[in-house]
């Protein structure tokens, strides 16, 4: 497949390392201009500065948590007003291991605020943007949690499974 972003911003959450980080690569080159979202603004700069941009592309970040989601509205809204994101890729790592019986009621509204609402906060900035362009794209990276609970993770698998229901109902 022959896949041209040409022209489109991707917005790729959790994108100083791992699979955030291989995405927003793999979208650049690609031909997207990608914005990096993390908390490590120093560590965006730094991997922004080496993405592709072989087709004129423009790549840039925004630094912030996503626990914080006013805060991450805000930024979010800032760099829609400017760039228009066409493709949204949510992409959080935790909440940390445990199991289920024993964490704090905090832990699992902690949990939900960092995955579930942020990807709400995210997708609800974003998708105006993606519809007068007449182009859009979200994609959810959670976890094989969602097709059989993983042990040892009961709050990730609370989370993930709630954060799969959403985006089904969002499509």
């Amino acid at each position: 497949m022959d896949l041209d972003l040409t022209g489109k911003h991707a917005l790729v959450c959790g994108a100083s390392q791992g699979i955030g980080l291989a995405t927003a690569q793999a979208l650049a080159e690609l031909g997207a201009d990608v914005t990096l979202l993390a908390r490590r603004e120093e560590r965006l700069r730094e991997l922004a500065a080496t993405l592709p941009t072989n087709n004129g592309q423009t790549h840039g970040w925004v630094a912030v948590d996503s626990a914080d989601t006013d805060t991450l509205r805000a930024k979010v809204q800032a760099l829609v007003a400017g760039k228009p994101v066409h493709v949204l890729v949510n992409n959080t790592g935790g909440p940390p291991p445990g199991p289920v019986h024993g964490p704090e009621i905090a832990a699992f509204e902690a949990a939900y605020r960092q995955h579930l609402i942020a990807n709400h906060v995210l997708a609800e900035t974003v998708v105006p943007g993606m519809e007068r362009d007449g182009y859009g794209r979200i994609v959810n990276v959670i976890s094989t949690s969602v097709k059989e609970p993983l042990q040892g993770l009961g709050v990730s698998n609370t989370t993930r499974w709630a954060v799969a229901g959403w985006a089904k109902t969002v499509a």
